[in-house]
């Protein structure tokens, strides 16, 4: 798995829409990358890891200004702390409609991330705001 997460023409990329979510959860995949692969087993370097996770998928699915900080992009940026970043174990929780249950997975280490120039989560706790919008890539024609 390393070596292709490290491959130059490999992208990161997994999900299935919440498809499987009482069978699996890949939600924790991104803090996997950044905590095991970056830091533990120093596969590449933290920027390329989170330009993997950021930019260069922004890049892929055409979602202009996003994935960067820069002048003029969108605000939408995790702070983390590398050194505690770490997934709990996941637990089955029955919180969607009719009860469904679906595997959860908590993570340590991200100290905020902030929507829209607004915070939205704080030391994994949710804000109680939804500045999040629908983002559709420049091709999306409806």
């Amino acid at each position: 798995a390393g070596q292709m997460l490290g491959h130059p023409r490999s992208t990161i990329g997994l999900g299935d829409s919440g498809a499987h979510t009482s069978q699996t959860s890949d939600a924790g995949f991104a803090t996997f990358l950044l905590a095991y692969w970056a830091r533990h087993r120093k596969l590449m370097p933290l920027e390329r890891a989170i330009y993997k996770l950021t930019a260069e998928l922004a890049d892929l699915w055409g979602l202009r200004g996003r994935g960067v900080l820069r002048a003029g992009a969108y605000a939408d940026t995790n702070v983390i702390d590398h050194e505690r970043l770490d997934l709990l174990l996941p637990e089955v929780r029955h919180d969607l409609p009719a009860g469904a249950p679906h595997f959860h997975q908590g993570a340590v280490g991200h100290t905020a991330t902030i929507v829209n120039g607004k915070v939205l989560m704080r030391d994994g706790v949710h804000t109680g705001g939804y500045p999040g919008v629908v983002l559709r890539n420049e091709r999306y024609a409806g």
